[in-house]
């Protein structure tokens, strides 16, 4: 089973870093995507707000230079999530960010 995601946009609000109770590292952000793309030959914008989280050891090297407004291209695999307020998303769980 394939679940790979890339997205290219800018961090729309700024990263915000935590610790698990089982102290992982984690930082949480949102990636804004704007662009146009063909589809059945005819242009459409395209427009999505990711939620991103990058964990573990590696995380705070790969978001040392992130900040609000930063163009970034994003890969990882996504999740499902339910939040503790019982809101559910689907969020980009990072394995590599690449500042363009």
């Amino acid at each position: 089973m394939t679940n790979r995601l890339e997205l290219s946009g800018v961090i729309a609000k700024a990263p915000v870093r935590s610790l698990s109770p089982a102290g992982i590292p984690h930082c949480h952000f949102v990636i804004e995507h704007r662009s146009i793309k063909q589809e059945a030959d005819l242009s459409r914008q395209v427009y999505c707000r990711m939620n991103v989280v990058v964990s573990g050891q590696g995380s705070q090297a790969l978001t040392a230079n992130l900040a609000q407004g930063s163009n970034v291209t994003v890969g990882g695999f996504i999740t499902y999530q339910t939040g503790r307020n019982g809101v559910s998303r689907v969020v980009l769980h990072a394995e590599h960010i690449k500042l363009i």
